[in-house]
């Protein structure tokens, strides 16, 4: 098993609490503060006071328009002089403080979006493969996009809107108060009306958002499907019915989208009649005053703007509300990776595996998928320490399914396995895993050097090492002909090299494990002939002195296994060597006579 170069930082301490029950956006939001965002409490002390100081000054505008105006009413000079001084001291300070401010925000948030990237892929790196094969790639990888892009936009509002809003509100409330305490009673009175309808919408919203973003990352896995596919697409003319597949994600996504655009779009109206109708008692209580001189037009022109300003900031809190429930609703799925627990980890009191010899063992192992039918049954087989064992059977037999659970991928759900008489299950993952090497059928091979992907078969070995096991594996011959040797990139999914040369270098990676168990899957299935020799060159080399079980459907590549076991239905229904499986007429004599008459 590829070792990873480094571990992925780990979540902060307190991020996989006990999940919040589902349908709250408060706890999510209170999370992202408690786990993501309070460790960042110093610059976000910054960013209060100058959240503060935007606040402030617009809350001062009122003030200098009514004073400049009974400046007007009463011809005073000084203060007419003074009042455009004023407008570009509170313009600049509020400028200044607005761009500081949100600067600050992009910085602590791009850095939050960073470490909750950080957790869901340590998440996934260290989570079930039952968890993994749930959901297609390309829609877990939206998760690490679109779903952090939603909540990073709530966060964002959460801090500009809800703070400096909230701020100015007040601050603009103390004035409207200074003002005109009575007329401010009076235009809040329908306030509390708009509780009820935004609350309503916001929940809708978080529904659909959620549905949203599951139906976005459906979209990005039929995209990935379909351009994955595509030369058997161009070749089978299927770029109708590829078409036609996403296009109905794609209109799915469409109608929830539309749909949400339609509840949003309901919050600024009703707010906006809300004001109007504040509005309008403004004008005909302040209106009848002036008219009896109990006030003058400065207060009016004073309490009427701070009216706006702050109708303005009300009106963001009602769509703020609407984002922070799409927001909560990213959090939830973002949250559902990385509190994810792997059912397989190290039990209490787990201990470390000596080196071992290599005998494996089988009893009355059972295992099933979820709740389907069980893929293994009743199945016992004992390899002794360095034979070679090959499992055959038609697909779908339990071939793999049974050499995943040497490595603990998946656990027995029934029986045991053992290797050198301990259960797996009573081992560190770490010891027992770092005694199996796996060659499969397809190459893996990650964007780096060609040192970097052999070394992951042991992180600490030398350079020598590496071309030592590159010449193991007959790799050396074309990596030292490239202009950069063992430094030269592979490119995304090693597609620099051919399908030989990159299962070679696979072998190098499990020649330098030197592990004392080997598993192979169908490691040679699609080489052409002159590939194929060469990589089982490597294989015989590599698998010298080792316990090896390997996966063939090419049954000629297995004439030589000490033991073959032949599967069917989960079962192991036959165990001998070639010659003797073939006089016996069974299972393996159907498959070897079937593919000797379809080779010839």
């Amino acid at each position: 098993m590829a070792k990873a170069a480094a571990p992925a930082p780990a979540a902060p301490a307190s991020a996989a609490p006990p999940r919040a029950p589902e349908g709250r956006s408060r706890d999510v939001m209170m999370r992202m503060w408690r786990d993501w965002l309070s460790p960042h409490w110093k610059r976000l002390a910054v960013n209060l006071m100058l959240i503060g100081l935007v606040a402030g000054t617009t809350s001062a505008y009122p003030l200098i328009i009514k004073n400049a105006l009974d400046a007007f009413e009463t011809r005073d000079v000084q203060m007419i002089s003074l009042a455009p001084w004023l407008v570009i001291a509170a313009v600049t300070a509020k400028s200044a403080a607005l761009y500081a401010q949100r600067l600050q925000t992009n910085k602590i948030l791009s850095e939050v979006d960073r470490n909750l990237q950080v957790a869901m892929y340590g998440a996934l790196v260290r989570a079930d493969l039952a968890r993994l094969d749930r959901e297609a790639p390309a829609a877990t990888a939206s998760r690490f996009t679109t779903d952090i892009l939603v909540l990073h936009t709530a966060c964002e509002k959460l801090i500009t809107a809800l703070i400096r809003d909230g701020l100015t509100v007040i601050g603009l409330l103390g004035a409207l108060l200074w003002i005109d305490w009575e007329l401010t009673l009076y235009a809040l009175a329908a306030l509390p009306a708009a509780a009820i309808p935004i609350g309503n919408i916001g929940r809708r919203l978080r529904r659909i958002a959620r549905r949203s973003n599951e139906e976005a990352a459906v979209m990005a896995g039929r995209v990935a499907e379909g351009l994955g596919g595509i030369r058997l697409s161009k070749t089978y003319r299927l770029e109708g019915y590829l078409a036609d597949k996403a296009g109905e994600t794609f209109d799915s996504l469409r109608r929830l989208r539309v749909r949400a655009a339609d509840q949003r779009a309901r919050i600024d109206p009703f707010l906006e009649g809300l004001a109007g109708l504040g509005l309008a008692v403004i004008f005909w209580v302040i209106g009848t005053r002036i008219a009896s001189g109990e006030n003058s037009i400065g207060e009016f022109m004073a309490f009427v703007s701070s009216f706006l300003i702050a109708g303005q900031s009300l009106r963001g809190f009602g769509t703020l509300y609407a984002e922070i429930q799409q927001g909560a609703a990213a959090g939830e799925r973002i949250f559902d990776v990385i509190d994810a627990t792997p059912a397989i980890s190290d039990r209490p009191g787990a201990t470390a595996l000596p080196r071992l010899q290599g005998e494996l063992r089988f009893e009355d192992v059972s295992f099933h998928y979820g709740e389907g039918v069980p893929a293994l049954a009743g199945v016992s087989l004992t390899i002794p320490a360095g034979a070679k064992v090959a499992l055959v059977g038609r697909s779908g037999a339990g071939k793999t399914t049974l050499m995943n659970l040497i490595p603990r991928l998946y656990d027995v759900s029934g029986g045991r396995v053992a290797v050198d008489g301990h259960d797996v299950r009573d081992a560190t993952l770490e010891s027992l895993r770092g005694q199996v090497a796996v060659v499969g059928q397809d190459a893996v091979i990650f964007d780096d050097t060609i040192a970097r992907n052999v070394g992951f078969g042991r992180p600490e070995a030398s350079r020598e090492e590496i071309e030592q096991a590159l010449r193991d594996a007959n790799a050396w011959d074309f990596v030292s002909a490239l202009p950069e040797g063992i430094d030269t990139p592979c490119g995304e999914r090693g597609l620099r090299f051919s399908g030989g040369e990159r299962q070679r270098l696979t072998i190098a990676r499990a020649m330098l494990k030197d592990a004392p168990i080997l598993l192979l899957d169908e490691p040679t299935s699609a080489l052409d002939a002159e590939s194929e020799a060469k990589v089982r060159a490597a294989l015989d080399r590599l698998a010298e002195g080792r316990t090896v079980v390997v996966i063939a459907h090419r049954l000629s590549t297995i004439r030589d296994a000490d033991l073959i076991a032949a599967m069917d239905g989960g079962r192991i229904v036959e165990t001998g060597r070639h010659d003797e499986l073939l006089e016996r007429g069974g299972l393996y004599a159907d498959l070897h006579r079937l593919q000797f008459r379809e080779g010839a």
